[in-house]
Parts: structure tokens; sequence; C-alpha cells
């Protein structure tokens, strides 16, 4: 009579125990959202217009190499890892008022032609935009005139945003400082 009663027991328990540790698979993973329901307005197109400022020399660098290529031979500098944190202003002067930072890594990715793989968020800290960020993700091919950038999303009012930035050289300095022109354009809500 005790077998019993312990074989009722321990399925009685099994029983319990299964339906606990499955209980929160009868919800959904996921549900349908209104855009309503996130304060979403209809989707525009902005253009940010601005400078970007890259100091790789003297007192104060805003860009340094945290890892250096193994073989620097081909110029490629291919395995190089650096980060940033650039300033962004309206003007391409030096003494231009700073309106953000440009702050992330780059990846030196081939070894063939100097390009660099990008992993960017631009934080803007001044105008209309204030407490708001881009972030890009993408390719650079360095020794190109212009490169185009996608923009995979942002915060505050770049919420859900998509989009591409193209980056031009302004001026450069080699092993001092390099300015870059860059042109956002931006879906957001």
């Amino acid at each position: 009579m005790a077998q019993i009663l312990q074989k009722q027991i321990y399925i009685i328990l099994t029983i319990f125990l299964f339906s606990f540790l499955t209980e929160g698979e009868s919800k959904q993973f996921a549900t349908s959202l209104s855009q309503k329901s996130l304060h979403l307005k209809k989707e525009k197109l902005t253009h940010i217009h601005l400078y970007w400022h890259d100091v790789t020399g003297g007192d104060h660098p805003t860009k340094v190499t945290v890892v250096k290529a193994l073989d620097n031979t081909t110029n490629t500098y291919f395995g190089s890892v650096s980060v940033l944190d650039d300033a962004l202003t309206v003007d391409p002067g030096v003494k231009s008022k700073i309106v953000g930072r440009a702050q992330g890594m780059h990846v030196a990715s081939s070894q063939e032609n100097f390009s660099i793989v990008m992993a960017l968020s631009f934080e803007f800290t001044g105008g209309e935009y204030n407490g708001s960020s881009l972030s890009l993700l993408g390719r650079n091919q360095v020794v190109y005139p212009k490169n185009e950038i996608p923009i995979v999303g942002g915060s505050g009012v770049f919420r859900f945003s998509s989009g591409y930035a193209i980056m031009q050289t302004y001026k450069f300095i080699p092993n001092l400082y390099g300015i870059l022109e860059m042109d956002f354009y931006v879906l957001h809500y």
C-alpha cells in the first residue's frame, strides 16, 4: 500500500512540476502593436548636414588605435581596431560650435584595399535633436571620395529610424587631423 501511495505522490509531484515549468509557454512571444499605441506620427524624411572632426595626432587625439595590424606591409592596416569620440559641428572650422559626438569603433577589414567596417553612434548634444542619436553600421572604402553608410536605427527623435549617410573628406592632414563632411538622410516618425 505504501508503494502505491509513493507512486501516486510521485505522479502528482511530476505533474505539478511539469505544469509549473511550462506555465509561461502558453503566452505569446510577440504581439502586434499599432503605431498609435507608441504615439508614432507620419513618417518623414530629414536631411542633416554636419562636419565630423577626427583628431588622430597631437596632444589630445579623439581617435586611437587599440589593436594594431599584425602585418602593415600592404598599407591596408588589415586587422587594426580603432575607437573614437569625435566632435560634430555645423561648420567645418576647428573652433565651430560642437553639436554632437561621433562615438564608436572601426575595424580595417580588407586585405586588398583600405576599407573599414564602422559601428558608430552619432549623439546630438545641441540644437533641435539634443538628446537623440543615429546609429550607423557599414563599410567605408576610405580611398573613395564619397562613401554611403547605412543608418540602422536611432533614439529619441530618431526612434525607429532608417536611411543612409554620405561622407566625404573635407580636409585631411595625415597623422594629425581629418574633417569629414556628412549628409544624413533619415526616415523617422
